[in-house]
């Protein structure tokens, strides 16, 4: 009874190295949790805490979709500039101490971006859409809100807190604030 016991154990450790190792191979093609693939993608690439030179980063392309999805789910039909906006106040958050510093991390944080909890930063993308180009532009560093963290449509937030926030500057329906 215990050789079967112990050979079962080894089966099951063998089983679950051969996952990982297959994983580790293939995790290219494999299209499960996306957010979790790219959040540990995002946390690989940067080798320093706080590294605010995002060009350096190899997988920029994934980064600079995460922002269109984000701009595409937050700011879809905002004027140009106010979706460069947007993807400038994820830009200014991996910058400060006060949040994560990676973009995954910013964009998944709970409770940060509406588009994440309701699904429409994983609607598909316009083929005439500028959300990239924004997303480009505000990953190499354009900010039209001067520093803002925070963003908010005065028409549909319900939240009191991010009334009581100056306004720095106003684009489309947007207002930012730091």
């Amino acid at each position: 009874m215990k050789n079967i016991f112990n050979f079962g154990i080894i089966i099951v450790i063998l089983m679950a190295l051969f996952v990982m190792l297959y994983i580790t191979f293939n995790h290219d093609q494999i299209k499960l949790f996306p957010e979790v693939i790219a959040a540990v993608k995002d946390q690989s690439s940067t080798s320093s805490k706080k590294k605010t030179d995002q060009s350096s980063v190899s997988n920029n392309g994934d980064m600079v979709d995460l922002l269109a999805r984000l701009i595409n789910g937050e700011a879809r039909g905002e004027p140009y500039k106010g979706q460069v906006a947007v993807g400038a106040i994820v830009m200014n958050r991996v910058k400060s101490s006060e949040f994560p510093d990676t973009i995954s991390g910013v964009i998944y944080q709970k409770n940060q971006f509406s588009c994440v909890r309701d699904g429409q930063f994983d609607k598909p993308i316009s083929k005439d859409s500028t959300v990239y180009k924004a997303a480009r532009e505000a990953y190499n560093g354009a900010d039209p809100t001067n520093g803002c963290l925070f963003f908010y449509n005065p028409k549909t937030s319900t939240n009191k807190w991010i009334f009581s926030r100056p306004t720095i500057t106003t684009i489309g329906k947007h207002r930012f604030t730091k």
